[in-house]
């Protein structure tokens, strides 16, 4: 039996011009401390986009309220019509509740594709820098990058668990930096600084994507730009903020006070 979305998805959808559909959970587990993996089947390619792209999925708030939460893409089956993500468990909120409590078979209610940074078509090196929350996307689009071309990750993880890596083709180089919070607050930029100023950024044409908390990300920003990279080819997506619950769309507050 196909199942309809939700009317305010599809009327969401239209107005966005994306596609609103209904997947079942397919498969569950954690993979760390702070990270678990949902597989979705059905209407998965329709929904998955480019690496880099996400889906905004609807989710109970409470007995009668829902909130829409947007989690990366991490992988595509197309042979399956499986889409995978990969969300945070580090924090206690609809989406975290979710997850964990999901079962095979349940319907997912989803919207996408959603997002606008995709791969550089042009870099010769991408760096991908953040917390675990961008990890899916990190990893969907530095599975893309085409040989001999050069993935740089830099990477904040609550436990040491949570550095999960990923497999990539020959002639890929990789380097990959993960740093430890330590139990510092989540918008305290620090550790990543230091794990950008340990690395000498190579030459070439390079492409930059940060991807995590807002005032982390807009840190990483400005040290990018002081090291000489131009602001075209920094894209910065912030995920969560740090105090602040995400809105009912599933982003940010992004107030700059």
């Amino acid at each position: 039996m196909t199942l309809t979305p939700h009317r305010s998805s599809q009327e969401l959808a239209a107005r966005l011009g994306t596609n609103a559909l209904v997947c079942e959970v397919v498969a569950s587990r954690p993979l760390s401390s702070s990270v678990h993996e949902i597989v979705l089947g059905g209407s998965a390619v329709a929904l998955a986009g480019v690496p880099g792209n996400d889906v905004m999925i609807r989710l109970a708030a409470g007995p009668d309220s829902f909130v829409r939460r947007r989690y990366s893409v991490r992988d595509v089956d197309t042979e399956r019509d499986h889409l995978t993500l990969w969300v945070s468990t580090a924090h206690t909120g609809p989406g975290s509740t979710w997850v964990q409590n999901a079962a095979l078979g349940d319907p997912v209610d989803v919207v996408g594709p959603r997002g606008k940074i995709a791969l550089s078509p042009v870099a010769d090196w991408h760096l991908f820098a953040g917390d675990v929350t961008g990890l899916a996307a990190f990893y969907r689009m530095a599975q893309s990058i085409k040989a001999p071309g050069r993935a740089i990750f830099i990477v904040e993880t609550n436990a040491s668990d949570d550095a999960l890596t990923a497999h990539f083709d020959e002639g890929i180089g990789v380097t990959g930096i993960f740093v430890d919070r330590d139990g510092r607050a989540g918008s305290d930029p620090t550790g990543l600084l230091r794990g950008l100023a340990a690395f000498a950024l190579p030459p070439d044409e390079g492409h930059a994507y940060l991807f995590g908390e807002f005032a982390v990300t807009k840190v990483l920003r400005e040290a990018l730009l002081d090291r000489g990279l131009d602001d075209t080819v920094i894209s910065r997506k912030a995920f969560w903020r740090a105090g602040r619950s995400n809105g009912e769309r599933g982003e940010p507050d992004k107030d700059e006070s």
